[in-house]
């Protein structure tokens, strides 16, 4: 009997086509495997549906999408025994870079069948005033404030035309009406305040951009950037700091590695990309929660 494969693909996502997909399925074929291909519906499906193949004990489950395609699938897998695959065909595809793995479909299938298989910890995120996103898991970051905002306001059917640059036209047109509220974060006991946060269990942010530049997917611990002012200057050298690689050396800048982190205030958050809702947040790592081949 053949080894199944499971591809989960986002049909909305920036660089999806049918065609990739195919191209996907046959060199997975031609490698002497079977395929089963499934569309996500709506948001949250790309969960329902990896949980709902594992009993079949695939040798993969390949996320066919962008960040959130893959968050939402790495959702389903926590704690299985089965790995993650990544054909990155997202609008920024920061996974894919953070982990080397090339846009080029047969590369990325034959990183995907042939891959290291890796464990990954995660961040672990909860929101007691959300019951029904009570608990979720991200690989590379959650941001609460500006950039959360920006998401949030972010309009699918530009996201869909202009990838990245829906981000930056959504980011500009908040700048002019963004008056954030002040947040208290909790990190290992330490208290701090700011405006803005990002927590990353990866390096990358928005594609090759370093807010947290010590996170490594491997290690069980977070690393939080807490940005202190709140007003429009504020925000833009914050930006133009995280373009150049100096935020860090900003005096308003709090960077620190943690386990346990709490936030509290009223902000939007957003996780892997995509967004999830407002503070206030509990946010710890799961170690070793995830098996990923790249």
């Amino acid at each position: 009997m053949k080894s199944l494969i499971v591809i989960i693909c986002n049909p909305v996502a920036h660089s999806l086509s049918a065609d990739k997909v195919r191209r996907a399925s046959d060199y997975i074929r031609r490698q002497g495997y079977d395929v089963e291909l499934l569309f996500t519906e709506r948001a949250g499906h790309g969960r329902e549906l990896a949980r709902s193949v594992l009993d079949k004990k695939p040798f993969r489950i390949i996320a066919a999408g962008g960040d959130g395609t893959i968050n939402e699938v790495l959702n389903g897998m926590v704690c299985s025994s089965v790995p993650l695959a990544i054909l990155p065909l997202g609008t920024t595809n920061v996974l894919a870079k953070e982990l080397n793995i090339p846009t080029d479909i047969n590369n990325a299938m034959r990183t995907a069948l042939s891959g290291t298989v890796r464990n990954i910890s995660l961040g672990r995120i909860e929101m007691p005033d959300e019951p029904s996103k009570h608990q979720r898991f991200f690989c590379l970051m959650a941001g609460i404030g500006f950039d959360a905002h920006a998401v949030y306001t972010v309009k699918p059917g530009i996201k869909k035309i202009s990838g990245e640059g829906a981000y930056i036209l959504s980011g500009i047109s908040n700048l002019f009406r963004y008056h954030p509220s002040k947040l208290f974060f909790t990190v290992d006991g330490e208290e701090h305040s700011g405006h803005a946060a990002i927590i990353g269990k990866a390096s990358r942010y928005g594609g090759n951009f370093k807010v947290t530049p010590d996170a490594v997917l491997e290690d069980p611990s977070l690393y939080i950037c807490i940005f202190k002012g709140g007003n429009r200057s504020h925000v833009l050298r914050y930006a133009w700091g995280i373009v150049r690689g100096n935020h860090l050396l900003y005096k308003d800048v709090i960077y620190a590695k943690a386990l346990h982190i709490s936030v509290l205030g009223k902000a939007h958050i957003q996780i892997d990309g995509d967004y999830l809702g407002t503070t206030p947040a509990d946010i710890t790592v799961e170690k070793d929660a995830l098996m990923v081949a790249y």
